[in-house]
């Protein structure tokens, strides 16, 4: 029993007890009382910059740190130890098979997702904390099915990336009031793991995702520093490199770099979450509605921009410029049909190692000899900090670029539909990582599909037929049983109720005078509830 900490549900008593203990809660308490109140300032400003792009302010480099920018002596802390080389990192949630699959890999590092991979169940992040503490402690090995999961000698390095700063965790209160998802996901793992993780000669290293202002670095950098000193470890032994997948972020890339340099390993595209934002950020400007979602691609103006600025901005400063996603995934049973995704995944890769990126991110085991490859060929080092980019200029109106050749059409809404349906209604169910159409998709593109079912109605777009996106018309779609049966046969294990519930969420998201901020806000309260949360811990959404 921890004074003003209570745990609202119950999970495998075990687990429970090993991860939520008295001293974890302490720490976990600590954490709250020091950092919840300006976390939920920081979340108020977020509001308050927004009403103001609303109003018709365009977004710029911020005028108050420009002799950050201008200042060339300063650098990030070097590499931790095993993150040198990172040409190719793996991604995905952290249950038991994952961890140990994704460890195997081969890739360079693993990026554990408690985040945007992850429906976060209590259980989920109870028994991922388990996971991944008995991975670094060579404990992982198990058996299932009559197949045999033992961990490699030589592992990919653990990188974990919590929940963002406008989750809450409503499982656990303390004082009466919610911790929050980043701190809960950060505190327990680094309170079991920082001091077994240096002890065998790597450190406690994360990803930190969906930030939108230095100040919100400055945050997480004052909660390393505390954290760092609470168990009483060396300053600067923790790393963390920033996903810059919102628009207001890739316009201050070199102060977040400046607020967490004694921690930083680098800055990542995370370049799904970007799109989403870059659609909610501008929300009310018109020119900046975006065509079918397959036509936002990294060659299009705006992407192009942030790439290449974030490229140069982390080699400026000596810290991995990590590229995007490849989310596909081997397609069984169709060479030819598997051969044209294989080629695309190369493409990409080649993109990126040619513009200079360190590394990039796959989604399952078997791409990584293809990418891979592709680095190895093209980045004979272990990084390319080296390639300074200084050809690079780019202006706030580049990131702006609503230049998008392309078309709304019928597919386009209909695979919107059908994606946003299916993935909310498995997150619902406890899973939060799905194969869709031989892509591995998690909630950045279940947001893109939102956003911009929104986008089209709110602003009126036509398809390309001249037919008007109207709000009945997606409601047609929702309803559509072709669409439904499509949804089914992705998510096999769907629920009626869960079907229904987003179903009406979705017909209520392309209403509302402005798009919800998350629909992992959204959607939690029924994680929540179904974990036995008292009401009055839970939000209403419909």
């Amino acid at each position: 029993m921890v004074a003003g900490v209570q745990i609202h549900s119950q999970v495998s008593p075990k687990a429970q007890a090993e991860i939520l203990t008295d001293e974890a809660l302490t720490f976990l308490a600590a954490l709250h009382r020091t950092f919840n109140a300006t976390r939920l300032g920081l979340l108020v400003a977020r509001e308050s910059a927004q009403q103001r792009l609303d109003s018709g302010v365009p977004l710029d480099f911020p005028t108050e740190t420009a002799q950050i920018r201008a200042e060339p002596s300063w650098q990030c802390a070097p590499p931790g130890p095993g993150l040198e080389d990172r040409r190719v990192e793996i991604t995905g949630p952290t249950d038991r098979k994952m961890v140990v699959n994704a460890l195997n890999s081969g890739a360079k590092t693993f990026m554990a997702d408690f985040e945007d991979a992850t429906s976060p169940t209590f259980r989920a992040m109870i028994e991922g904390q388990v996971n991944l503490r008995d991975a670094i402690r060579r404990q992982i090995d198990f058996e299932a099915n009559g197949k045999q999961y033992k961990l490699s000698p030589n592992p990919a390095v653990l990188i974990v990336r919590p929940r963002g700063w406008h989750l809450d965790e409503p499982r656990v209160t303390v004082d009466n009031t919610p911790v929050s998802g980043s701190l809960f996901d950060f505190g327990v793992y680094f309170f079991h793991n920082a001091k077994e993780l240096v002890k065998r000669g790597f450190g406690p290293y994360f990803y930190l995702p969906k930030m939108e202002h230095y100040r919100e670095a400055r945050l997480w950098n004052d909660v390393f520093l505390f954290s760092q000193s609470y168990i009483g470890m060396q300053h600067n032994t923790i790393r963390a490199t920033v996903l810059i997948e919102t628009l207001p972020a890739a316009f201050q890339m070199e102060e977040i770099l400046f607020e967490l340099r004694n921690h930083s390993s680098g800055l990542n595209c995370g370049r799904w979450d970007y799109i989403f934002s870059f659609i909610k950020r501008r929300r009310a400007d018109r020119s900046a509605v975006l065509p079918d979602r397959k036509d936002v691609t990294m060659e299009v103006g705006f992407m192009d921009a942030y790439v290449r600025l974030l490229i140069q901005t982390c080699h400026k400063r000596k810290v991995a410029a990590m590229g995007g996603m490849s989310a596909q995934i081997p397609i069984k049973g169709d060479e030819e049909a598997n051969r044209i995704a294989m080629d695309k995944v190369r493409a990409d890769k080649l993109r990126e190692v040619t513009n200079g990126h360190d590394g990039t991110w796959i989604a399952h085991p078997l791409i990584n000899k293809i990418a891979r490859d592709v680095f190895d060929e093209h980045m004979i080092g272990p990084n390319q900090y080296h390639i300074r980019r200084e050809d690079v200029r780019v202006a706030a109106q580049d990131l702006l670029n609503t230049k998008v050749p392309g078309k709304i059409t019928v597919a386009g809404v209909r695979s919107n539909v059908a994606t946003a349906l299916a993935y909310s209604g498995a997150w619902i169910g406890g899973n939060g990582c799905i194969p869709l159409n031989w892509l591995m998709e998690d909630a950045a593109t279940a947001e893109i599909t939102r956003v911009q079912l929104w986008q089209w109605v709110h602003h009126g777009a036509r398809l390309d037929t001249g037919e008007a996106i109207t709000a009945e018309y997606v409601d047609a779609l929702v309803d559509a049983p072709d669409i439904e049966r499509e949804v089914r046969a992705a998510v096999p294990a769907l629920q009626d109720e869960h079907l229904r519930i987003v179903k009406a969420y979705l017909k209520e998201q392309v209403r509302k005078q402005w798009p919800s901020e998350f629909l992992t806000s959204d959607l939690m309260p029924y994680l929540a509830a179904a974990d036995g949360v008292p009401t009055k811990w839970q939000r209403s959404v419909l």
